[in-house]
């Protein structure tokens, strides 16, 4: 399990990080695991090219590289790690979709873990550190998982914390202190020869300082408890050799942000070690209970908070909007052990397009693309 927390969320450019991070991602919990160590080694190599914008306007670029390497130690053991470079420029908006202003910086983030084979248990053990001009996380977690006689059943528990620095580049903010620890219990049951259920619940709890330092009238509380359900079924189709992966998840906090996440993946292979996978993500969620609406009348003022408002924020993101992701992956197998891969999504986000509600009013339509090459090899 990897601690919940990494950055800042200052603009949008965490999207395109999170894709190519979530494209590296050991797994988090439920997998089920051997008994013993992987009988061979693997190393992946991924390239992300990442943009985003609004009407009229290019926001955030994202460059980023990623390695990552998994080796077996025996029977019993295993090390991995990753490496991940983001080159990050452009424009953010200072309050809801307005006043951009230029942006420019760099992260460096690495993580390694290593895993404890049992004959009925795995433990790992896992330490995070990432860097940038004004941000720091540092992060531990440990996870464990049970199996059952069968095989069928397996049972997964970790924890994690972060500890962090939060500065800005204009001097507003330097040095201040952020914290998160989080818990996850999950289960992963084999249902037939085709189907695998997985439920997951997890629980975060932040505190320190949650603002985002480059935004205006942007004052949050310091603290933060959150909590996911999160539902995945996956199913193999004997007549056409492909698989679905469906998913649902559920995210509150005390914010009163509640957010929904339906998401549907269909991998088909084809001859010659050729397979293509569409995907589908649909996502909403409501407003933080202090987030203050857009009014474009008064622009390029931003409205003020309510008078005697303790916590406010303009911050788009924690508005109440809805989104897509459209995206197809096509890979292919070379030989035995090496594997390519290419990766392209479009991610659309619109007040009105919120589910179970009414969008935030006075905010500009956001969009996003990726392109994501991969290669990777196993020894």
């Amino acid at each position: 399990m990897k601690s919940a927390s990494t950055r800042p969320a200052r603009n949008n450019e965490h999207l395109g990080s999170a894709l190519l991070a979530a494209a590296l991602a050991l797994p988090v919990a439920g997998v089920v695991h051997a008994e013993s160590a992987p009988d061979k080694g693997s190393i992946s190599l991924k390239v992300l090219d990442y943009q985003d914008s609004q009407p009229g306007e290019d926001r955030v670029k994202v460059k980023a590289n990623a390695l990552k390497i998994m080796t077996p130690i025996g029977d019993e053991w295993s090390v991995g790690g990753s490496f991940i470079t983001d080159s990050i420029s452009g424009a953010s908006p200072a309050f809801h979709s307005y006043a951009l202003s230029k942006l420019r910086d760099f992260r460096r983030a690495m993580d390694a873990e290593v895993t404890r084979y049992l004959p009925h248990h795995t433990v790992t053990l896992g330490a995070s550190y990432s860097t940038e001009a004004d941000y720091i996380s540092r992060g531990v977690s440990v996870q464990g998982s049970q199996f059952s006689e069968d095989k069928n059943t397996t049972w997964t528990a970790g924890m994690g914390f972060a500890n962090d620095t939060v500065s800005a580049s204009t001097g507003r903010v330097k040095g201040e202190n952020k914290q998160v620890f989080d818990a996850l219990l999950g289960v992963t049951q084999v249902l037939t020869t085709n189907d695998i259920v997985q439920l997951n619940a997890s629980l975060a709890r932040g505190r320190g300082y949650l603002s985002d330092p480059y935004k205006v009238l942007d004052k949050r509380p310091g603290e933060r408890n959150s909590y996911t359900l999160l539902a995945r079924w996956n199913h193999h189709f004997d007549a056409t050799g492909g698989s679905s992966r469906l998913s649902y998840r559920y995210f509150a906090d005390s914010w009163k942000i509640r957010a929904h996440t339906f998401s549907a993946e269909y991998t088909q292979p084809f001859a010659q070690g050729w397979s293509i996978t569409p995907v589908l993500r649909l996502y909403t969620q409501s407003a933080a209970s202090f987030y203050v609406d857009a009014d474009p009348s008064i622009y390029p003022f931003a409205p003020n908070p309510p008078a005697g408002a303790l916590n406010y924020s303009e911050d788009q993101r924690v508005s109440a909007y809805g989104a897509h992701t459209i995206g197809i992956k096509l890979a292919k197998q070379i030989g035995e052990d090496w594997q390519a891969d290419i990766k392209l999504e479009e991610y659309e986000q619109r007040a009105s397009w919120r589910l179970f509600g009414s969008g935030s009013p006075g905010l500009l339509p956001f969009r996003a693309r990726s392109i994501q090459l991969g290669i990777s090899k196993q020894f």
